[in-house]
């Protein structure tokens, strides 16, 4: 996998995101609710939360805000009950997909997954057909330029698990699900702070599409990201402009 070639659909992948900030903040109210159920509100003992609410402040959600879902889903408030459902399947090119939703009617949910699947050239496939594909890990990664020398020394240091540089100079870092918060504030402490930071489902392996493949397989994606019980969208595709 060319390194050029990543680090431009990183960049592209951000854009994205940031292009439809409108929906950040519901998918992460969503994300702080089942955080907060699940594990209680306290912070310091639930690190899910702690990312979730980090997550808030850097989309510039206002204190009270986040104050007030964290209340809703711990029982202070009455709130919607939501539960987490993982979907897989193949996009254009048999890319591999994994959509992960947070729903209050799965039986919505799995009609419009599986719709954007048919209608725009995918498959819905089954639970494990395409989850073997990917690591579950943290993920920080690095623009080019960043000193290669310092961020190993910082992050290993931190119990990172690998430091990985593309042909471009850009770095990832990998970690292991639990220890990405200690790596992430280690590195940011160092003064090296992260263009991506998340626990994600990271692909092993890629594969690359372009021409009308490409537009294809961006067109199915963006209209997955768009549903509104979607939070987060995991594929393998190396999508070429």
């Amino acid at each position: 996998m060319a390194g050029h070639s990543k680090w431009a659909n990183i960049q592209h992948r951000k854009g994205r995101q940031d292009e439809k900030r409108g929906k950040i903040w519901t998918r992460i109210i969503r994300e702080i609710t089942v955080a907060a159920r699940q594990g209680g509100a306290d912070t310091s003992m639930n690190p899910r939360l702690r990312l979730a609410i980090d997550k808030a402040k850097a989309a510039n959600m206002p204190a009270d805000r986040i104050k007030y879902n964290v209340d809703k889903a711990s029982g202070n408030l009455e709130g919607a009950n939501y539960e987490e459902i993982r979907y897989e399947g193949y996009g254009i090119g048999g890319a591999a997909v994994i959509i992960d939703t947070m729903t209050d009617n799965r039986v919505r949910t799995v009609a419009e997954v599986r719709h954007a699947f048919s209608k725009y050239g995918g498959n819905l496939g089954t639970e494990g057909s395409v989850a073997f594909q990917f690591k579950h890990c943290g993920q920080l990664v690095f623009a080019p330029g960043t000193s290669e020398d310092k961020l190993m020394d910082v992050a290993l240091e931190a119990g990172a698990e690998d430091v990985i540089t593309g042909d471009d100079g850009s770095i990832e870092v990998l970690t292991g699900p639990t220890d990405f918060e200690a790596v992430k504030e280690a590195l940011e402490a160092a003064g090296l702070k992260a263009e991506i930071a998340d626990v994600t489902m990271r692909a092993e392996n890629t594969i690359e599409l372009s021409g009308d493949d490409a537009q294809r397989m961006q067109k199915l994606l963006d209209v997955i990201e768009d549903l509104d019980d979607v939070q987060a969208v995991y594929h393998n595709a190396l999508i070429e402009s």
